[in-house]
């Protein structure tokens, strides 16, 4: 019985919904506290945040993989709709990170 209730609960209330939302949210902590403490200013050595990135960017996309090709048959609309704020989320870090490595240094 515990079975068909887990089947038919929401999409939204899985933790491969919101795992790659909260990894985004972390990593874009650690943009911002690597801003803080550096600057702007590219670095040659990688850091623990640059590592941390490494890590953990294909776990998050490892887990949107599986949210997606387990929810999608159950529940399309509702699925869709995380995805696109997983997207979401990720597309903020890795812009993010892209403005770091990218932004005209000043001077």
């Amino acid at each position: 019985m515990t079975t068909a209730t887990a089947e038919n609960s929401s999409p939204l209330k899985q933790w491969c919904a919101w795992l790659p939302i909260a990894i985004s949210g972390f990593l874009l902590i650690l943009v911002l506290r690597y801003v803080a403490v550096h600057g702007v200013a590219g670095d040659a050595d990688e850091g623990t945040e640059a590592h941390l990135f490494q890590l953990l960017m294909p776990i998050q996309l490892a887990v949107v993989a599986y949210f997606a090709l387990t929810w999608l048959p159950r529940a399309p609309r509702p699925t869709l709709v995380v995805l696109a704020l997983q997207v979401a989320a990720a597309t903020l870090v890795l812009g993010a990170v892209y403005w770091i490595d990218h932004l005209p240094l000043a001077g």
